[in-house]
């Protein structure tokens, strides 16, 4: 399962990183709401690696609870984005399926790291 993960929020901070280049071109309103996506998007493979080797089960559930914040905070970036450019709608859609999906998932990691932490 966390090999799956990791390489699921791998791909899609390289998916988030070629909208943001598309992005980029869309006008200075976009350009910026971008910069946010690209640091928010980026984030969240980048903390469930630090989970990944975590120190102890406090510190993994400390960092899958930020990269799901993160993919939170995307899932928002990805939405404002689609809502001021129109145009960029059908682009963004299948990401926001993405990482709600991330939620999800990365949530159920963080609630299971929970109980286990509880039980002992």
């Amino acid at each position: 399962m966390h090999r799956d993960l990791e390489h699921r929020t791998f791909d899609f901070a390289c998916e988030i990183a070629r909208l943001c280049t598309y992005l980029m071109t869309r006008g200075p309103v976009v350009r910026q709401l971008s910069r946010e996506l690209l640091d928010a998007g980026t984030s969240i493979g980048a903390n469930y690696e630090e989970a990944i080797a975590a120190q102890s089960r406090p510190d993994f559930v400390s960092k899958c609870s930020i990269s799901r914040k993160e993919a939170r905070e995307t899932r928002y970036w990805l939405r404002v984005i689609a809502t001021c450019d129109p145009d960029t709608a059908q682009r963004v859609s299948p990401l926001v399926v993405e990482v709600g999906e991330l939620v999800a998932v990365i949530g159920a990691v963080v609630r299971n790291a929970r109980l286990n932490l509880a039980r002992r």
